[in-house]
């Protein structure tokens, strides 16, 4: 079953989803709730956020300037 984030509520007779909730559908009401703009498919595992680097950030060369001679 595939895993969707709702991104509107959804209320009925057998389910009740507030904006936000993850939660597993069957195939064709995952696919026409993503296909809507209600839902969007979440994948399984948790993504890896980086790690931050220590010290300073780099940064680019600032472009030289021409001294103007007159």
């Amino acid at each position: 079953m595939p895993r969707v984030r709702m991104l509107t509520s959804v209320s009925g007779v057998e389910v009740n989803y507030a904006r936000g909730d993850e939660v597993d559908l069957d195939g064709p009401a995952a696919a026409a709730w993503c296909e809507a703009g209600m839902a969007v498919m979440v994948r399984d595992e948790q993504a890896e956020t980086p790690e931050r680097a220590q010290g300073r950030p780099e940064t680019a060369a600032k472009p030289r300037t021409r001294s103007k001679t007159t």
